[in-house]
């Protein structure tokens, strides 16, 4: 059973078609949406966000008033290290991810330690869906909480404004494939979880 959620940290774009950057260059540094899920199997991070270890203790304590080690898992939605920045600050936690993801993330040998690779379930009450185009592997995470089917989308969708013309980001690895994740998603999510951006209804 969920219990409660929130974002950690609200992400930005490091260049943002909508605000008129030019995506040719970054015009900004890049954060991602970092988002905190309590369930009866514990405290769920996903996307771990800053670099900085005093950074992120501060965000999840500011916004949910946990301490580093009370989160039990962490998942990554793909992997990119933007969305997994934060990784190495939750050592006492789980790292999992899709397979496809956890095999990206772990070729690096970053970490000197494995993601380990999950599909479908997990905790019993949230649910690892694929999700690809930004990235082959990309997978969000959708839970029921309050009523809505709330759902962690990762880069699969990056902003309310992207997710509106239904437009993947400039650097997803397939357009007509990230299109159509985002219209699976449009079937199943009331309340999303941008990449790089504050949560918000879809209307559904």
């Amino acid at each position: 059973m969920i219990h409660d959620w929130a974002v950690v940290t609200i992400g930005n774009l490091s260049r943002n078609r909508y605000w008129d950057d030019n995506e040719a260059q970054p015009v900004r540094p890049t954060l991602c949406t970092c988002a905190l899920i309590r369930c009866d199997g514990g405290n769920v991070l996903v996307d771990p966000s800053c670099e900085q270890a005093e950074r992120m203790a501060a965000e999840l304590e500011r916004t949910t008033g946990l301490k580093v080690a009370d989160v039990t898992a962490v998942v990554l939605t793909h992997e990119h290290r933007d969305h997994h920045y934060g990784l190495r600050h939750f050592p006492e936690a789980d790292w999992v991810a899709a397979p496809e993801v956890a095999a990206a993330v772990n070729a690096s040998s970053e970490y000197g330690r494995l993601v380990q690779p999950v599909t479908g379930r997990l905790l019993d009450c949230l649910d690892l869906v694929p999700t690809p185009g930004h990235t082959p592997g990309h997978h969000s995470l959708r839970f029921d909480c309050d009523g809505l089917s709330v759902v962690v989308a990762g880069d699969a969708v990056m902003t309310k404004d992207f997710w509106r013309e239904r437009r993947p980001y400039f650097n997803a690895t397939d357009v007509s494939i990230a299109r159509q994740s985002m219209e699976d998603l449009a079937g199943m999510a009331q309340a999303i979880i941008p990449g790089h951006a504050n949560w918000f209804v879809t209307g559904r």
